[in-house]
Order: structure tokens, then sequence, then C-alpha cells
């Protein structure tokens, strides 16, 4: 179980974050999380790319003055020679700005927490997994919904072979807060994510669908052999997809469909997976994310929650709290943090990361831009069947 820290626990990872200042979102999720389970202290940061900006937001946190710092490179010269500086950095930059980040922190020593996509292209995503190699630094992606209980529970299941062979993968993500030209208002969220030199060539796919597709890749494991996407542009004027609809083929004969939507009306994070195997199926939706339905062949479907017996060990082992008090999105990402956490100690001390440690890798983040790389290509050759150059 993932619980607070004790007396005699370890002293917080030093961590510093880029990104995430004033009028962000994610910023102050990532650092709540980072909170939650007392594995880390903020002591640094370069929360903005305007300098001004950067040191009044890192000002507003109660950083020492010193450790407030105009921009991301200045941060990690001067963090790589103090001998108190971060052991880790938290990456929660718009797309465009997580590889040239990356790289400048791994080259001076230091783990990386980034979130997704990993970039905003393939080929950058390539570079920057060789370099996290040669490193030898712990490389954390933020795919936070790996890290609810019952998805994990949902693995076991699969891994366990409960519902037998895979047949069936039908995900979905649909949200509405795109409905409208949100962008031409000036608003920061929406102006970026639908700006492709930031967010890279895919808009929703990129954005929610990399969500999507890799949660379909951590529950059942399967190996994507090839999709045809359709992606969709509905509101005049912008400049990247709002809508994505995607057949999957599976090595081994499995089938999928992803759908991701940010112009749904009356959909706000309405993230949802359906697994289907020869024994049974398995249902988890982000919104009521405390239940798992599992559906054997043949029986009545049964629901299982997190925090009672119903659940087992890989579900047990990052609940905080007891059944009928819920844990969601925050507890999810806090996972997250606190098995870099586990993985970022063992590296520190020599030590090999411990083998129950899970989390989503380099090697998830380059599948998730390949997957995003071959959705463009397939929409844009008319919806052709094309296989992802992973």
């Amino acid at each position: 179980m993932v619980e607070g820290r004790s007396d005699n626990a370890p002293r917080p990872i030093r961590l510093g974050m880029v990104g995430g200042g004033e009028g962000a979102f994610i910023g102050a999720v990532h650092r709540m999380a980072a909170r939650l389970d007392g594995h880390y202290q903020l002591v640094a940061g370069a929360l903005s790319s305007t300098p001004d900006k950067a040191l009044r937001s890192a000002a507003a946190l109660g950083l020492e003055p010193a450790r407030c710092y105009p921009d991301f490179a200045a941060m990690a010269r001067a963090e790589k020679r103090r001998s108190d500086g971060i052991e880790a950095v938290a990456i929660v930059t718009p797309n465009h700005m997580h590889a040239p980040v990356a790289l400048a922190f791994l080259k001076a020593g230091i783990h990386v927490i980034c979130d997704k996509p990993l970039t905003r292209t393939l080929a950058e995503a390539r570079r920057l997994q060789k370099a996290a190699e040669a490193s030898g630094k712990v490389f954390c992606l933020t795919h936070n919904y790996t890290g609810y209980p019952m998805v994990r529970q949902a693995r076991a299941m699969v891994q366990a072979g409960e519902i037998g062979t895979i047949r069936l993968v039908q995900v979905e993500y649909p949200q509405d807060w795109l409905t409208t030209d949100l962008e031409a208002t000036g608003q920061k969220q929406a102006d970026w994510r639908t700006d492709p030199a930031r967010s890279g060539a895919g808009g929703c796919i990129g954005d929610i669908g990399t969500h999507a597709y890799n949660l379909a890749d951590f529950i059942t494991g399967l190996e994507l052999s090839a999709l045809c996407a359709d992606l969709t542009t509905f509101v005049p004027g912008r400049r990247v997809d709002d809508n994505a609809q995607i057949l999957l083929r599976y090595k081994g004969g499995a089938r999928g469909l992803l759908w991701a939507s940010q112009v749904a009306p009356g959909n706000e994070n309405a993230l949802k997976i359906r697994v289907y195997g020869t024994k049974g199926g398995l249902e988890w939706r982000q919104e009521h994310p405390n239940q798992l339905i599992f559906s054997p062949f043949g029986e009545a479907p049964r629901i299982l929650s997190r925090g009672t017996g119903s659940a087992g060990p890989a579900a047990a082992r990052v609940t905080r709290i007891p059944g009928g008090h819920p844990e969601g999105y925050l507890e999810a990402f806090a996972t997250l943090y606190s098995e870099a956490a586990l993985a970022i100690r063992a590296a520190n001390a020599g030590q090999p990361c411990p083998a129950e440690v899970l989390f989503p890798t380099l090697t998830d983040g380059v599948k998730g831009v390949a997957f995003i790389a071959a959705a463009v290509r397939s929409s844009r050759a008319g919806a052709r069947w094309v296989v992802p150059a992973a």
C-alpha cells in the first residue's frame, strides 16, 4: 500500500520543475502529486519561457531566490554545480520543449519525470531515448491513468488469463472543451494545444488520443501491427485535428477501435476502455475510477472495487485509503511519482529498480509518438492502413 512518509523515511528527493508557472494547469497537478506521498521536495524551478514570469512564479511558490531561474538551461547548469542540486526534474512544458529540456537535464546527470507525449516528433523521441539510455538516469513519462489501482487490477487480470485470449479492444476519450474556437480568445491551454509548432502534427490525437492508446497498451500488453485513422478538424480555421476515429489491428489477431474527441458536447474527461476475450470482458471508466466491471462469459457481471477484498494485490499495492473513500486523478499521478521515487532511490544507491515498480518509460513514450505519427500519416493518405514505425 502506498502511504505517507514515516519518521524513519529517507529524506525527500530534491526536485526541480520546468514549466508550470502562472496560468498553467498541469504544473500544479504535478506539484500536488509529488507532495502527496512525501517522496519529494520542490527546491528549484524555471517555471516559464518568459524570464520575468519564471522568476515571479518561482518566488510565489516560496523557492529560494538563488534557485528561481529565468530559463531551463541556466537551471540545469547551476543545479549540476551545487552540492545540494536537484536529483530529479519534472518537465511540464508544452510538447515542443520536452526534448530540449530533458536532454539538458540528462546531460547534467539528473533524473527526469516528463509529461506526455514524450516529444513533438518521432525523430526527437528516438534521439531522446538514446540519450537517456546512455545517461543511465531514470526517465518516467506521466501517463497518469496507469497509476489508478483498478487499471492495474485490469492489467493483472489480463496477464493472469482471467479473460482468456483477447479478441476486441474498445477505448475512447471524448471531451467537449474545444467545441468552439476557444484558441481565438487567447485561452492559454487551447492556444498551445492547437498550435502545431508547439503541440506537434497531432492535435486531439496527441493530447488525449495518446492517453487512450497508452491505456490500451498498458492493460492488454498487445502489440499494435497496423492502424487506419480518420482525423478530422471540425472547427473552422483550427490547424490540428479535434476528432480521431482509428481502427487498430494487433499482432495475434485482436482488433481494436479508438475514438478521441475534443468536440463532443456533454463529455468532460470520459476516458473508457473495454477489453473482451475468449473467457470474459473488462470495463473501466476514468470518471468512476474505483470500480472495474468483470464479465465472465455466461455469468452475471461483477463489480470489483478498489479498497475492498474484490481487488487483488496489484490494486492494493497502490491504494492509500479504504473503500468508499474515492481515490482519483491526483492520487493516480502521485502513484507514478512514488514509483519513480523508488526507481530514483535505487539508481542513486547503485541498485536495480525493484521488480514491482511500474511506470511508463521511454519505450512507452516512443511507442506513443510513433502511434501519433502513424495516425497522422494514415489520415493524410485517405485513411489507409499503415504500420507504426517505432
